[in-house]
């Protein structure tokens, strides 16, 4: 990954200041003059920790925040601790100055590893503003969204997010795209199918700059022995944002936890026309019913429309008047009565 000017420039001042440095040790009235190669070894010393520096910066460019942040207020409050400690323990401390300030040092790095240690454990679980603080990015949107497995594979949610309906931010978890890999490579002709199918769009989402997805890579504790959707869900009332899904048992159960659920079959039936009993409306009928006289036919959004007395119609368009509408999260089904013909058509009806 090509690094920002702003990076490179960084990295040119931190040599010539470690040159500077460098430099200014060699020329010190403290540097001992033997033996003669010295002053050199400490030029070059410097300069090669420097590009040690550099190197290990650079090779890692994606930097845990939330760990580096850690060690930063971990170091901050141990040697704070440290000091006040040996402020309260001098009148009992050695005089000599040399056992003072070994027990001093040995004092501070046991409370900093303490601290460190205390603080890395602890950063997904507790969140102070002073000293401890989480940094996290502002993402678009009041609430982000969490996807499942079943919105991935289903692809709507790629159409949906582009029509800049949901602006807020997109969360994939690593164990949601573990579960989507192993579908993938399934042996299974379908579920392989599935699956690469939920992986091209997770790239068709990544690829798109409009578009804000994130991988959420933690284990959070509560992680712990818990299943794939219970897992989701607890992310979701961690991270204060929205289950996405088709699953209408994850649905249920997020529910339970108080947690915010968008689920895509719910949203299409609510953009599919409304139809109100008495309406007429045109439809081709394909197949007949599983009711002696019925005839079933479908509208170009899939919902599904049972006429009474157009099993003997088969194959034709007819005009329909609407008796009932009847709404699940499964879908909308429309049933009607057969009015009139409105154009024979010969083709056959498909299978099914």
């Amino acid at each position: 990954m090509k690094s920002p000017v702003s990076l490179i420039v960084l990295r040119s001042l931190f040599f010539l200041v470690a040159g500077g440095v460098a430099v200014s040790l060699v020329q010190s009235d403290q540097m001992p003059g033997q033996p003669v190669w010295l002053p050199w070894a400490v030029f070059v010393g410097i300069l090669l920790v420097s590009s040690l520096v550099v190197a290990v910066d650079t090779l890692s460019p994606r930097k845990p925040l939330d760990v580096i942040s850690s060690v930063y207020f971990g170091l901050i409050v141990g040697l704070f601790l440290s000091y006040v400690v040996g402020l309260a323990l001098s009148p009992v401390m050695p005089l000599a100055p040399w056992p003072r300030e070994c027990i001093r040092l040995v004092m501070a790095l046991v409370l900093c590893y303490t601290c460190i240690s205390l603080l890395m454990q602890t950063r997904n679980d507790f969140r102070f503003v002073i000293p401890y603080v989480e940094f996290s990015k502002e993402v678009k949107g009041l609430k982000p969204f969490v996807l499942d497995t079943s919105v991935v594979i289903d692809g709507r949610i790629a159409d949906v997010v582009e029509t800049k309906v949901l602006d807020s931010q997109l969360i994939m978890p690593r164990f949601v795209l573990g579960e989507l890999q192993g579908i993938a490579d399934s042996s299974d002709r379908l579920r392989r199918s599935r699956g690469r199918r939920g992986l091209d769009i997770l790239n068709r989402l990544r690829s798109n700059p409009g578009i804000d997805l994130q991988i959420f890579d933690r284990n959070l504790p509560e992680f712990e022995g818990q299943p794939v959707d219970l897992k989701l869900v607890l992310l979701a009332k961690h991270l204060d944002g929205k289950v996405v899904t088709n699953d209408y048992n994850l649905n249920k159960v997020a529910r339970l936890h108080g947690v915010d659920v968008i689920n895509l079959n719910d949203l299409a039936n609510a953009l599919k026309p409304i139809f109100l009993p008495g309406e007429s409306l045109e439809v081709q009928l394909v197949k007949p019913g599983e009711e002696p006289g019925q005839g079933i036919g479908y509208l170009d959004d899939g919902t599904m429309i049972v006429v009474e007395g157009g099993r003997e119609h088969l194959n034709k368009l007819v005009k329909v008047a609407v008796t009932s509408v009847l709404q699940t999260s499964a879908g909308r089904m429309i049933f009607g009565r057969c009015e009139s013909v409105v154009r024979r058509d010969t083709a056959k009806a498909p299978a099914g």
